[in-house]
């Protein structure tokens, strides 16, 4: 796998993780940590998520998660060779899993993670060599989707969040 911090990004790059980055603040709205996934096969969105653990009582319902079960039911298979994922935050080590069993090519990501980061800030996993080849490209937007995180787990220390 190869991770790409800071690469240039296209303006249709910047327009996914922007419906992201949307989708990240409506599960802030929910009480939810605000991320959120957008997946791309050929032109096409075919997955959107966002958190929802809390209203799903699910510690699976991450943006990532639920936007590849929509992908996957869309594309009518659980392989999506040559999509490409946006997600506002780092994957952690249960969906960098996911991505790579469902055999996403690209993944674009916003601010790193340090808690649970499986790509490059809290476990390498994207770097082990006899796993699928992703490329992952981060820093995308990454001040917008830090901001939205900030605000949110302020928003919770001051008992304003749910």
């Amino acid at each position: 796998m190869q991770c790409i911090i800071s690469a240039v990004f296209t303006a249709r790059d910047q327009e996914l993780m922007t419906q992201a980055i949307e989708l990240a603040r409506e599960a802030a709205a929910a009480g939810e940590v605000p991320v959120g996934c957008v997946i791309e096969l050929d032109g096409e969105v075919i997955g959107r998520g966002a958190n929802s653990t809390v209203r799903d009582s699910d510690p699976t319902a991450h943006a990532e998660m639920i936007a590849l079960r929509e992908a996957a039911a869309k594309f009518g298979d659980h392989r999506l060779e040559g999509a490409r994922l946006f997600v506002t935050i780092e994957p952690c080590l249960m969906c960098l899993g996911a991505i790579l069993l469902a055999r996403i090519t690209d993944v674009y990501y916003g601010a790193d993670e340090p808690k649970f980061g499986a790509v490059s800030s809290r476990f390498t996993l994207a770097e082990h060599e006899r796993l699928h080849k992703v490329i992952f490209h981060g820093g995308l937007m990454a001040d917008e989707a830090k901001e939205l995180l900030a605000e949110f787990f302020e928003r919770l220390r001051a008992g304003d969040a749910e």
